[in-house]
């Protein structure tokens, strides 16, 4: 089928538009990344665009002996991976809790978690409440306000009501308590949206550096994200490259070529491509899950 002039001027432009977009949205983290294998000095003399003019992994080298840098991004990992599992399992269980029909006081429970969503208590009344409960300064304080997120148990809860009630009948028929359904029959079932969510919510706690500098004063317990906001203020990154341990500050010493802007830019890149690489892993289950758990016939 041949292509009218028109047909083939539309798709033109929409090809270059496509290209533009994308290259704007790509272009500062790909510069990014080449400052960070680029020699510090020579950055500094400007012209760096799309490939390293100097390369080096010097930075690299600087980060991966700091210590604290290497502690940050083990606690990010230990948050993300524990927030994940612990919000995935209680949202779903909460989600499955309000398909119940029998559940006494259900639209109550329903117009309760709605509220959050437009509503909070504020900054200062969130501040006095973790305190009250203990959380503070302690790695659970990035977990647990997390738990519970009601746009993902409304997500939940539309795509459990989807799923056939003969499968549950029968279930009970044999003899299955509610656990045993809920956990044989309802999640094995809802693939497509645990994998969406879950790519959410670990994007959510990789990403968030608030609430750690906010609730957290140890600095062995920060997450590199939280670290890496600190770091990128140009004084705050000169004190850090100071206050390096022993073995990043010996071997940053032999490195002049070393600066600030390329060590952040280091840093950024560790922070950065972890949570990048699990993108691949669940693409397919993106518009899959979100419609599923969105729509309802």
């Amino acid at each position: 089928m041949r292509l009218s002039t028109g047909d083939r001027l539309f798709i033109g432009i929409n090809y270059t538009l496509l290209f533009v977009l994308g290259f704007a949205a790509l272009y500062p983290f790909w510069n990014a990344a080449v400052i960070s294998f680029n020699n510090g000095s020579d950055t500094m003399l400007g012209g760096i665009t799309f490939w390293p003019r100097a390369f080096t992994l010097e930075n690299y080298e600087v980060v991966f002996k700091d210590k604290r840098l290497v502690d940050g991004f083990i606690i990010s990992v230990l948050r993300t991976v524990s927030g994940t599992v612990l919000s995935i399992a209680g949202t779903a269980l909460l989600a499955y809790g309000m398909t119940k029909r029998k559940l006494i006081g259900r639209k109550v429970y329903m117009v309760l978690c709605i509220i959050t969503m437009y509503f909070s208590g504020g900054l200062i009344p969130s501040y006095l409440l973790i305190q009250q409960l203990g959380l503070m300064n302690s790695f659970w304080v990035m977990i647990v306000p997390g738990i519970i997120s009601v746009w993902n148990m409304i997500i939940f809860r539309t795509f459990f009501i989807g799923i056939p009630q003969g499968l549950e009948e029968s279930a009970q028929i044999d003899g299955s308590s509610n656990w045993g359904i809920f956990f044989r029959i309802i999640l094995p079932l809802s693939g497509p949206v645990i994998a969406t969510l879950s790519l959410f919510t670990a994007v959510y706690h990789w990403n968030d550096w608030f609430a750690p500098s906010i609730y957290i004063s140890n600095v062995d317990l920060l997450p590199i994200q939280t670290k890496l906001q600190q770091i990128l203020n140009s004084n705050i990154m000169l004190e850090q490259m100071q206050n390096m341990d022993s073995a990043a500050q010996g071997r940053l010493n032999q490195m002049k070529a070393v600066t600030t802007k390329s060590l952040s830019m280091a840093t950024m890149m560790v922070a950065t491509v972890p949570i990048l690489l699990v993108y691949p892993f669940v693409q397919k289950y993106f518009v899959k899950g979100v419609l599923i758990g969105s729509l309802k016939e």
